[in-house]
């Protein structure tokens, strides 16, 4: 599952607002605030839902050991063009 860390990082690298974010996942900018805060303890389909609409944006998540040197992060898809 996706990191609070991940979910603020990505959101700063596409220059989106919490209100942007939780639209975009459907869900109200309280709860994105508190997800981000990490003050709850979403359900895996909130936080899916946020992963979703963050990859339709253009943002890849990287797992925790995906990478030789690292914990989990964040990185924008290459453009086509």
């Amino acid at each position: 599952m996706i990191t609070p860390q991940q979910i603020r990082g990505a959101r700063a690298m596409l220059g989106l607002t919490q209100a942007d974010l939780a639209k975009a996942a459907d869900l109200s900018a309280t709860a994105l605030n508190n997800i981000e805060r990490g003050s709850s303890d979403p359900k895996a389909s909130t936080l899916q839902a946020i992963q979703k609409a963050l990859e339709r944006a253009g943002i890849i998540f990287v797992a925790d050991g995906e990478l030789k040197d690292g914990g989990p992060g964040v990185r924008l898809k290459m453009r086509e063009g």
